[in-house]
């Protein structure tokens, strides 16, 4: 998001190695409104200004960064550590700043649970102590909806949805995104959310890297957290990378059938086209019929893929 009028303007030097491990991930900071470039086109002499969501970008980007073993298979290798310092001395500055909002929403909802776990029933006066009226019939409590917006990082202009969910598992939100986006839902996937990441501990329980349970963890335990915005990484190998922002918390509609897809735009890239870079080097080839993979890459995706097509009713049907 844009930095707002008033917001904290944070001064750091970034040189050396760490530099130029951070450029080297550049491509990966989407929604950063010129976040790369600004990264691309400094030269580390004096320091640079950024803003609280720079930084949350450039966290995410190196968190992700450091736990690919393709960029860095040697955790011990100077370029890993200088980009694992840089994403340290990031996470300090942002902490010593925001730290105590992350605290004061953990301290409310502690406070709240106290509260429901020490109360009792409140005696009205003239009724003796467990003396209980017969319950009355109420109508049905509204359950709660959650408006998501997915975009799928790196990719412009964006791939995108707008979804309205009730609260679910990760297990089930992945199906829905799956859904809404256009996937075939036959690679690994990963959510990662405030530090941890989240997967299926089922299907795929030989995974070399930890992650806890999607089939435990439920959407509503993280916005009731304080947490807004998250990422959803589909298949390991292409890095199909999704930010997901928690955008408003609604009642449901009666009339509403949900899950749902309220909006969106452009067509997902099709399954194992090599990711963000392969994409762009696809549309390059379909698009441009003096390419020498032309007519090999028509064949391929079956001469019907449209890069800005976006079907909502295909969606919800």
């Amino acid at each position: 998001m844009k930095p707002l009028p008033g917001d904290y303007r944070h001064q750091l030097l970034i040189s050396g190695d760490e530099l130029r491990e951070l450029k080297k991930h550049t491509y990966s900071m989407v929604e950063a409104f010129g976040l790369d470039r600004k990264i691309e086109n400094y030269q580390g002499t004096r320091p640079i200004a950024l803003y609280r969501c720079d930084l949350e970008c450039l966290m995410d980007v190196i968190y992700l960064a450091l736990r690919d073993e393709q960029d860095y298979p040697d955790q011990s290798s100077p370029a890993y550590l200088a980009l694992k310092s840089l994403g340290e001395r990031l996470r300090q500055e942002y902490d010593a700043v925001y730290g105590h909002e992350k605290i004061a929403q953990l301290g409310a909802v502690v406070t709240l649970a106290k509260r429901l776990a020490t109360s009792s029933p409140v005696t009205a006066p003239g009724k003796k102590p467990g003396s209980r009226k017969a319950p009355s019939k109420s109508p049905q409590r509204q359950s709660t909806i959650y408006q998501l917006k997915v975009t799928l990082a790196d990719i412009k202009p964006p791939v995108w949805r707008r979804v309205e969910v009730e609260d679910c598992t990760l297990l089930k939100l992945h199906k829905i995104i799956q859904v809404s986006m256009g996937w075939d839902n036959y690679h690994m996937w990963l959510f990662d959310i405030d530090g941890e990441q989240y997967g299926d501990d089922v299907m795929d329980s030989t995974y070399e890297s930890e992650f806890l349970s999607a089939r435990k963890a439920k959407l509503s335990q993280f916005v009731q957290a304080g947490i807004k915005k998250f990422r959803y990484t589909y298949d390991m190998s292409a890095n199909w990378d999704h930010v997901i922002q928690v955008e408003k918390v609604l009642d449901a509609d009666p009339q509403a059938k949900y899950p749902r897809c309220v909006k969106g735009g452009r067509a997902c890239p099709p399954e194992d086209c090599g990711g963000p870079s392969g994409y762009r080097d696809f549309l390059d080839e379909i698009q441009n019929p003096d390419h020498e993979s032309h007519e090999e890459m028509l064949e391929w995706v079956s001469r019907d893929f449209d890069p800005e097509a976006f079907d909502i009713d295909a969606i919800n049907n």
